[in-house]
């Protein structure tokens, strides 16, 4: 089982997980105030700024202060043309 450390010690599965995302969207943000109002949200920002969202695959939403491109780093993970779209605007 690989462990990804999102921030102030706090540790993620990586087989769990179904999608790291911006918190930016309105879409994001909803799913936030869902996940809360149900009792599935796992604040793990220490009260900073979110900068990135984990949602899992047991419908629990993480929410880090670590920013996406940060963590994509420490995961190794390969990025299918997503991460470098953003500059090139």
């Amino acid at each position: 089982m690989q462990l990804i450390n999102i921030g102030f010690g706090n540790m993620v599965s990586a087989e769990r997980m179904l999608a790291v995302v911006s918190p930016d969207s309105a879409p994001i943000k909803r799913l936030i105030q869902e996940s809360r109002e149900r009792g599935m949200l796992v604040d793990a920002t220490y009260g900073r700024k979110t900068a990135a969202v984990f949602i899992m695959d047991s419908d629990h939403v993480v929410l880090s202060a670590i920013p996406v491109g940060k963590l994509v780093e420490r995961t190794g993970a390969e990025v299918l043309g997503g991460m470098d779209e953003e500059k090139e605007e």
